[in-house]
Parts: C-alpha cells; structure tokens; sequence
C-alpha cells in the first residue's frame, strides 16, 4: 500500500452552519454522523427508491439562486449563460474579485446531481459576512455553473435532448456527415461531456465526424457553448483560468487500493496522455492539476470519516473532448469529481454526506489559494492518493 499523502484539516464552522440552517434549497445535515461503509456490507445497483425528487429540479435553482443573489446583498451575481435545446436557462453564479479564478460546473451529466446542491451551498457561505468569506473574496474569483444540462437534470439522464436532425439545422454543413459517436439514438441527446475542443474558436466541419473517445469536439450542443462562452470570456478576463473543477458522479461500489471501505470520492487531474497530439499548448499544467487534486484531497482527511474514503480516479485517460481535457490544454489546473452513485444505481442514498464532501472538497481548493499553501504542494504527492479499484470478490 502506498503511504497516504500527509493529512491537512481545515474545518469549518461557517460552511457546517450553513447545512444546519435549512435555507431553501439547502442541504440539511442527517440526525447522528455519517459513518465509512465496509466492504463487506453490501453494495448492490438496486437503490429500493429511485426518486429524484431530493436534487435540485431547475424551478428549485431558479428560486434558490435568486435567493442567494438577495441574501448576499449582490455579493453572489446570478446571469444567464445560454439556453438547453429546450430552452432552459443556463444559470452562471460569481462571487468575489480576486485575481485568481476558479471555474466551477455540474451537472454536464443529468443523473449526477449532488454537485448541484454542493455548489449552492458553497456559494451561500462565499456570500456571507464570515471574515473567511471576505478573505475568499478578496483573494479569488469564483464562477460556477450550477447546472449546465438542464434538459437532462429534468429527464434524469446523462445526455441532453438534442437530436442530430437539431444539429443538422443549425449546422447546414453537416448534413452529409455522419452522425457524431456520442450521440445515443435510444435517448435522442448527446454526451455533452464529448463536445468540447481546446480550440474555443472551432467551426464543425464534417470531416471530423463521427469522431471518437481519443479525438477532440466539435461545440454541436448549446450547453457546450454555453460552458465555451463562460470559460472564453474568463480567459480574456484574467488571461489564464487558473483552476477548472467539474463536478461528477460514479458508480456507488468501488473501493480503493489498501481501503476497507468504499470509496466516496475519486478525483483526478489526468485527462490528456500527450498535449503534442493535440497542438502547441504551452500553457499545459499537468503539475497545476496534481497540486489542485492534492489540496482537496487534503482538506477531506478527517480520522475515519466517509469524507477521507477519497481514491485516484483510473488515470489511463485520454479524453481532449471533454472540458476537463480541453481547458487543461489551454492552462487551467483540472480537477475531476467523481462522488459515488449515480441516480439510477445509488438514487439519494448518503445524499446530505455526499453533497457535503464535494463542497469540503471545492474549499479545499479556494482556502488554498486564499492561504497561499497551493503553491507549496508538491504535485508528486498526487500519486500518492490510492488508486480506485473494483472491490475484491472471493
């Protein structure tokens, strides 16, 4: 077993008070403490309940960003950055004027939705008077995308709605291209997690499609453009984006290498195995990425709390179409959230835990920037996280 990188706690009184205080839209902490799930319990796909109606539908986030827009007095700055194919709003929220910003988003997958409520979260406690906040705020820029796929949040699927006859009409020239490889006919809506390209100014051409894991996107969807435009007009901002943290989920039943437990977090920094395949990008931070997936890593480690059972998503990844791959290309420090359990499998099981990690872990990577200890991480650490893996059967 590979020794654990060196455990960093930061606590925080203000964010656990905000769980407790039942805002709308909020997460209220569990009655008694969440406690490390052992390998031998069982872990099977059935959830018993599979509603979805403790996540955030898109009326919810409606109301609950303008509230938190209001309450912070417009310390939390609520736009829209586009519309889904069917026409829901595409909410971005900012808060802070730091020189250094962080890129926030969830949801780019329907059925993963803890970040969602994370996120809001997260942006309560930025917008409060806490003198942590006002540090925050000072020292960093923080804009998220609470939701980037509204249509498929409301149909609790990991596409969009957006069919290849939709694409064809607003790209003319693809109508004798092939159908692009994410597209899934069953569902009728794309992977929008494959449509992205490090080139924010690519026009589709049709030679380019179908395409494939290992290739770049082609920006066919709106939430994709919607995603394009928010980082684009970042870039030009502050000329660097300097961290992008895309907020996930995955199967509930994964453990991680000498771990007794499951595992309720798999981060990650890896998503390119060659920048040159893909043009001159010297911006390219692979040592950037591993220091942000330390600090968060870091800030969950809490003695036997299911917050610390936190493994190294598998890093023989090479994914440019997505927007983790794609930004990194341009500069940003990438971190991938992987929490456990998709809708379908793992339905709200854990849910007030689980969202609460993930919003531990986006502090984690703000109170590192603000305290100045970022820098100081030594990105070989990253290789120390343990590596998920499938839960040994006898």
């Amino acid at each position: 077993m590979p020794a654990s990188p060196t455990r960093r706690v930061k606590r925080s009184v203000a964010i656990a008070a905000a769980l407790l205080i039942g805002a709308p839209g909020a997460v209220v902490a569990l009655t008694g403490p969440a406690v490390a799930q052992p390998l031998e319990s069982h872990c099977g796909n059935e959830t018993g309940n599979k509603s979805v109606q403790g996540f955030i539908s898109h009326e919810e986030l409606r109301r609950s960003l303008r509230q938190i827009e209001h309450t912070s007095n417009g310390k939390v700055r609520v736009d829209v950055a586009g519309h889904s194919n069917h026409g829901r709003e595409i909410w971005t929220a900012r808060v802070g004027e730091g020189d250094r910003v962080v890129l926030i988003q969830s949801q780019i997958h329907g059925n993963e939705m803890h970040g969602t409520a994370a996120v809001l979260d997260a942006l309560r406690t930025l917008g409060n008077n806490s003198k942590r906040s006002q540090e925050i705020r000072k020292a960093v820029t923080v804009v998220a995308i609470p939701k980037l796929n509204p249509d498929g949040s409301e149909l609790d699927t990991r596409q969009n709605a957006r069919t290849w006859a939709d694409v064809v009409a607003d790209f003319p020239q693809l109508s004798d291209a092939r159908t692009a490889w994410n597209y899934n006919t069953r569902v009728g809506g794309f992977d929008v997690n494959r449509d992205f390209n490090p080139d924010l100014d690519y026009v589709p051409r049709p030679a380019d499609f179908p395409g494939n894991s290992a290739s770049v996107g082609w920006f066919i969807t709106p939430e994709a453009q919607a995603a394009r435009d928010v980082y684009r007009a970042l870039e030009r901002e502050f000329g660097t984006v300097d961290v992008f943290a895309d907020l996930h989920n995955q199967a509930a039943c994964y453990t991680g290498v000498g771990m007794d437990d499951y595992t309720t977090l798999s981060i990650s920094g890896r998503f390119i195995t060659d920048p040159a395949q893909h043009g001159t990008w010297p911006k390219f931070d692979y040592d950037a990425s591993r220091r942000v997936n330390v600090a968060v890593y870091d800030a969950l480690q809490s003695g036997n709390s299911p917050q610390s059972k936190v493994t190294l998503y598998p890093q023989n990844t090479n994914l440019p179409g997505t927007a983790l791959g794609s930004f990194a290309l341009r500069g940003s420090a990438t971190i991938l959230f992987e929490t456990r359990g998709q809708t379908q499998s793992w339905g709200q099981k854990q849910h007030g835990m689980l969202t609460k990690q993930v919003e531990d872990g986006l502090f984690g990577i703000v109170d590192s920037i603000t305290d100045g200890t970022l820098d100081d991480i030594d990105p070989a650490r990253y290789d120390l996280i343990p590596a998920r893996m499938n839960v040994p059967r006898s």
